[in-house]
């Protein structure tokens, strides 16, 4: 009993302590005399002011597919039926609701009931269907296998709100196809897809965006800029930021020079070169988002007098010879991380758990050794086995970072006893001259996988692509070829997923090109703009996906005491 009494001696003692501590933490607005702390919100108000590098060309979705400049004002302006956020995953844009048949070949969606024009008019179906017979328009200055692509795909007008795709045959990736921003078809109407390009309309437009049309900017007759208002009817949030204006620039060094004379507050894109200065100015918020361009190596695998090429043990010790990180840090300026293979991480089909190969020469020159290769009595430098040198021409871009990028690889490979010779050819005969018709044997480019946040890889690593495609490495695998089939044509994500795992598990174990790195984007904002977040960067204007969080106003409001 006694010890019962002690113990319960000390519960109550703790228990008197334990109350004490609560009191004490209680919150401020339940003690009196005390005034809670306001709380800091956005508000309406403002204007950014952004600096873009290039010139205006005009502001019409339909034909901005090569002008990034435009395409970022564009973004603001006019809708799309989907979106993708920083994961690759899909969400509605205009489209409020979407659904698949069964059989995977017929989509339905519902366009939003508030969605409206800048003029006042009602987003209809007619109008997405408008914009789509202008893709297939063979004046269109877009890509001819996009216009091949929507000339294949049949769309039907269910009601005002409501359109109904049909697909010859499943394909998963055809959300990626509907972020295009639509037009009004009541202001298009009238003009002619020819002429289009240089109408005045396009000085004046009307989209469906969070923003609408101001006004354009003029000196000395030259348009140098567009300045956009808050669109408050607008069907989603409303921008917090009242004006949107941007600023047309030769360089970034200009962009850089307008922020700190104070006449932007934000740097459109960062080059690699100018990087340096934006970070040591304080006021300066630079936001990195990643990119779909990969860096790689590609290697002949169909070319007989580079056997080594053709052992996909070879191929990995050549991956392993390679310090990526250096070349991330000294050629890229640290705007990239490594990559392991042909899908971004960070998305929704990437598959973290595949094996991530480091450098290593030392198990890399192992591994070139056990393969047969040996440096001959005489010497020289370079490996051979049977007669055949390890050495090989590995062409690339004649421009930076290319080139000093080329550079460092070859220094390593001469290490493991692996001679590059290298050739720099203009990039666009690199693709038509090499890589197109198969005639190169190794070669150092960056696979651009821009404005398609569904992986896909089927187009440059399927069998079927090596005639005529873009398997440029002529990989005739089987096994790899079947996942990239099933997960083409399958919608649901988790099925997509585990053929996306299978795929990337086989690539890194045959390795059939040699993945380097991802680029990343950066853009500059004033430390002013707050609530800015960027993502991955599926294209440049995708910068803007969180626009409307944006402010540069706040509101201060009383704390609220948990109804007390």
């Amino acid at each position: 009993m006694k010890k019962l009494r002690w113990q319960i001696v000390v519960v109550i003692v703790a228990l008197v302590a334990i109350g004490v501590i609560l009191v004490s933490q209680q919150p401020a607005s339940i003690l009196p005399g005390v005034i809670p702390a306001p709380v800091i919100e956005p508000a309406q108000g403002g204007v950014y002011t952004e600096g873009l590098v290039g010139e205006f060309g005009r502001l019409n979705p339909v034909m901005d597919y090569y002008d990034t400049p435009d395409r970022s004002v564009d973004r603001l302006l006019y809708s799309g039926l989907i979106r993708f956020d920083g994961r690759g995953q899909p969400y509605g844009d205009l489209a409020e609701t979407w659904g698949i048949s069964q059989d995977e070949k017929i989509y339905n969606f519902s366009i939003r009931s508030n969605a409206v024009w800048h003029d006042g008019q009602p987003v209809t179906s007619a109008d997405v269907i408008f914009t789509i017979d202008l893709l297939r328009d063979e004046n269109t200055p877009i890509p001819a296998d996009l216009k091949d692509f929507w000339n294949q795909v049949e769309v039907e007008a269910l009601d005002d709100k409501t359109l109904q795709f049909r697909l010859p045959e499943p394909f998963a990736p055809f959300l990626d196809y509907l972020t295009f921003g639509v037009l009004p078809q009541h202001i298009w109407e009238e003009t002619a897809p020819e002429a289009m390009i240089d109408s005045p309309l396009n000085l004046k437009p009307v989209g469906s965006g969070p923003y609408q049309f101001d006004t354009l900017l003029v000196e000395d007759g030259k348009i140098t800029g567009v300045q956009l208002a808050a669109f408050k009817d607008y069907y989603s949030q409303a921008p917090f930021i009242d004006q949107f204006v941007f600023k047309y620039y030769p360089d970034e060094a200009a962009v850089l020079a307008a922020y700190e004379n104070g006449d932007v507050l934000g740097v459109g894109q960062i080059d690699r070169t100018e990087l340096p200065a934006m970070l040591e100015d304080a006021n300066l918020g630079v936001y990195t988002g990643r990119q779909p361009r990969l860096g790689l190596v590609y290697m002949n695998l169909d070319a007989p007098d580079l056997p080594f090429f053709q052992d996909a043990g070879l191929r990995r010790a050549l991956l392993m010879g390679i310090n990526r990180q250096r070349i991330i840090d000294r050629q890229l300026q640290s705007q990239g991380f490594v990559a392991d293979g042909p899908i971004m991480p960070g998305t929704w089909a990437y598959y973290d758990s595949i094996e991530h190969l480091t450098y290593d020469p030392e198990q890399a020159l192992s591994a070139i050794k056990e393969a047969g290769y040996t440096i001959p009595a005489e010497g020289g430098g370079v490996r051979v086995k049977e007669g055949v040198q390890f050495e090989f021409e590995l062409a690339y871009p004649d421009q930076e970072p290319y080139t000093s990028i080329a550079q460092s690889i070859a220094a390593d490979w001469s290490q493991l006893g692996v001679k590059a010779d290298l050739k720099p050819v203009p990039y666009e005969t690199l693709l038509t001259d090499y890589l197109e018709p198969g005639t190169y044997q190794a070669a150092l480019v960056d696979l651009n996988l821009g404005r398609t946040p569904d992986p896909d890889p089927y187009p440059f690593w399927h069998q079927a692509q090596i005639t005529g495609g873009q398997n440029y490495a002529h990989w005739d695998d089987r096994q790899a070829s079947e996942y990239l089939e099933q997960a083409r044509v399958e919608v649901d994500q988790a099925e997509r997923l585990k053929r996306y795992k299978n795929f990337q598990v086989r690539f890194t174990s045959q390795m059939p090109a040699l993945p380097l790195y991802y680029l990343v984007g950066s853009y500059g904002i004033d430390r002013s703009v707050q609530g800015v977040r960027v993502g991955a960067l599926f294209d440049p204007s995708d910068r803007f996906n969180d626009v409307t969080n944006w402010y540069l106003a706040t509101t201060r409001t009383a704390q609220q005491s948990d109804g007390n």
